[in-house]
């Protein structure tokens, strides 16, 4: 086992290149191939999840592996059930219990030929693609918005178009509405017909010259840093952000505002990607109250972050925490206790730290469990803590890459323990 000792800086005062957008990435990905033509973006992320994408589109093989990527098997499965030929995909263990059913009944409402090639419910599948008619489907709003996602972006295809209805709670809506944007910047005919209602007319995507936004999740740990560091002049500049942002991560800012973190955005041009600076501002609040059921990957972020400032949280819209690369409700649980906090989950989507401590037992490391944001949301806390064990830390391959790199440029010192 891999483990790094984090030790933070005295004083955090760096430039960072943060990545390219994952979930850009991935949407362009698919809707480039749909398209038909031979543009790719420009600025593709190089992280795990948008590799295997563009391998498994580059290559078409008869069986392919995404790995632990859940938007990938997500949108390939969507995309394999319109594109000629037999495929199986499949993943990593953990994948194989991910749940996938309501995914694959929908695209078999439409006329999509999938089977399951091994536990009902659940990858792998062995996918036979066909031209689909499409027409109206109505689909749980509360579910995984990448099944949404996966579904629209096949709609300009289908011949009839697609009427997606979503009944009950729509959870990460802001994704659906990234969805819905990328795909007009590509010519489709898609936007909300009624508060429930998603219209995606047959209308082709045109092939066109993009350019990709980097990361706003990714931007999140350096917020972190920045509300976790006591020196006054601590400061971060991120590159390549918008203000106008159609990221659905990007309300990280607001977040931290109420959490001791300015914006200072470089121009006013809100649809250029541009510079953005991270200061001290020292203003926090004395309890935070917030929901998740947008913006469900800033949780563990947001959850470290008032730990080490010693912020009182209840956070709710947490239920696809559960489903995600580990349980990250108890994940998050368990790895706190070592910290010496006692975090209370409730109804599998709350969390709450109203200040209960106990013994901690950091000399383990902090587990990250094949999920990326475990290891990337933890590290910052080397600065609460002075220095801090993390196990596996190459997880975050998967979203962020360079990250450790990115670390060490803002004058972290990574030691690599031997066992």
């Amino acid at each position: 086992m891999t483990r790094y000792k984090i030790t933070a800086p005295r004083l955090l005062n760096s430039v960072v290149s943060l990545p390219a957008s994952k979930s850009i990435s991935n949407r362009a990905l698919i809707i480039y191939a749909l398209s038909g033509g031979h543009l790719l973006p420009h600025n593709l992320s190089d992280c795990d999840d948008t590799e295997v994408i563009l391998d498994a589109l580059r290559y078409m093989p008869t069986e392919i592996n995404i790995k632990a990527a859940g938007t990938a098997m997500r949108f390939m499965t969507a995309y394999l059930s319109v594109m000629r030929g037999t495929r199986v995909i499949t993943g990593t263990e953990r994948m194989k219990h991910r749940p996938i059913r309501i995914l694959v009944d929908a695209l078999r409402e439409l006329g999509a030929d999938i089977e399951y090639a091994g536990q009902e419910g659940y990858p792998p599948l062995r996918i036979t693609g066909r031209s689909l008619n499409g027409g109206t489907l109505e689909i749980e709003g509360s579910v995984s918005s990448q099944y949404i996602s996966a579904l629209l972006m096949i709609g300009p295809v289908l011949e009839k178009g697609l009427e997606l209805r979503l009944t009950g709670e729509i959870i990460s809506k802001p994704y659906i509405d990234l969805t819905l944007w990328m795909m007009r910047e590509f010519g489709a005919d898609a936007d909300w017909t009624a508060g429930d209602t998603i219209t995606v007319n047959p209308k082709p995507y045109q092939n066109r010259e993009y350019f990709i936004e980097n990361d706003w999740s990714g931007a999140s740990y350096w917020y972190e840093m920045v509300a976790l560091a006591n020196n006054r002049d601590t400061e971060v500049r991120l590159s390549g952000l918008m203000d106008g942002s159609k990221q659905g991560d990007s309300i990280v800012r607001y977040i931290f505002s109420l959490l001791g973190v300015k914006t200072v955005f470089e121009t006013k041009d809100t649809n250029k990607p541009q510079m953005v600076t991270l200061k001290r501002n020292g203003r926090c609040v004395p309890r935070l109250e917030y929901d998740f059921v947008n913006a469900p990957d800033l949780a563990q972020t947001i959850v470290a972050t008032c730990i080490a400032k010693e912020i009182p949280f209840h956070f709710k819209g947490l239920a696809t925490l559960k489903i995600k690369e580990t349980d990250r409700i108890e994940a998050l649980k368990r790895e706190m206790r070592k910290l010496g906090y006692v975090l209370e989950d409730r109804n599998d989507s709350e969390l709450l730290w109203n200040g209960e401590r106990c013994q901690p037992s950091m000399e383990a490391g902090i587990d990250t469990y094949e999920d990326h944001r475990m290891a990337l949301a933890f590290a910052p806390l080397a600065l609460k803590f002075g220095s801090l064990i993390i196990n596996n830390p190459q997880v975050v391959s998967k979203s962020y890459p360079t990250f450790w790199e990115g670390l060490q440029e803002a004058g972290y010192e990574i030691e690599e323990l031997n066992d």
